[in-house]
């Protein structure tokens, strides 16, 4: 009896040890990690691209305006006549003209009706009365042309000296002395003036054709509003003195 309690009591803790056995090893075994057999995916995060709108650069492209090139009047001598060096008779001579010459018109003068033309035979500019010319164009679209005398030329004698001016009512009387010039050079003398007659202002011009006639009268009313003036210049066959100042008398 005693003997079969042995046994039993063996055989239970025999059970026990085998049940215990196990769980000690678990207790002491070294672990094996787990494997992450999932897959990651990357997501990125969104980002905003902005939309570029391109503004084209506008080229401007100019617009050309053509500018219309000026046509001088032309003209036509109609008769044989002079062209001089000034706006009127009294001035120097300067070229023959004859019924075909052709030119054109460069400007016109503000005190007289006369032309200031080159002519395509002549090298050099010179003034015509428009009577003597056939016109094509309009003249009243050109400057007004200054006289410019001392550049013609030359002159070596000099103005006249002692210019004197008296006064007889409504007379002018205009004094200088003589400059003696050669026969061949002798062209006399230009006065160029403004007297006032019948209330109007007048330009004036008078010349003589040689150094001998060293006085002039000229009519000179009051009732103008600017005063009456002039000079008074020698002429030679090469071109025009200084002017010399006339110191004209009031009415």
């Amino acid at each position: 009896m005693k003997r079969a309690r042995s046994l039993l009591l063996l055989s239970a803790l025999l059970i026990f040890a085998c049940s215990a056995l196990p769980a000690a090893a678990t207790a002491t075994s070294t672990p094996v990690p787990a494997t992450d057999t999932s897959t990651s995916t990357f997501t990125p995060a969104a980002t905003n691209t902005p939309t570029f709108t391109f503004t084209p650069t506008i080229t401007l492209t100019p617009t050309i305006t053509l500018t219309p090139t000026f046509a001088f009047p032309t003209v036509t001598v109609n008769k044989q006549a002079h062209c001089r060096y000034g706006p009127s008779v009294a001035f120097l001579h300067a070229a023959d003209l004859y019924a075909g010459d052709t030119g054109t018109v460069r400007g016109r003068f503000e005190y007289s009706s006369w032309l200031y033309i080159k002519f395509d035979k002549l090298n050099y500019f010179c003034w015509v009365a428009p009577s003597v010319v056939d016109v094509v164009g309009d003249v009243n679209t050109l400057y007004y042309q200054d006289l410019h005398l001392q550049t013609i030329g030359y002159n070596k004698y000099g103005p006249p000296k002692n210019v004197n001016a008296f006064r007889n009512g409504d007379e002018v009387t205009i004094t200088w002395d003589q400059v003696l010039m050669t026969h061949d050079h002798d062209r006399g003398y230009l006065i160029i003036a403004f007297v006032c007659q019948g209330g109007a202002y007048l330009w004036w011009t008078f010349s003589y054709p040689d150094q001998f006639t060293t006085s002039y009268t000229v009519r000179d009313e009051p009732g103008c509003p600017l005063p009456s003036e002039g000079t008074v210049l020698t002429v030679e066959k090469h071109g025009f003195s200084e002017p010399a100042h006339i110191p004209w008398p009031a009415p």
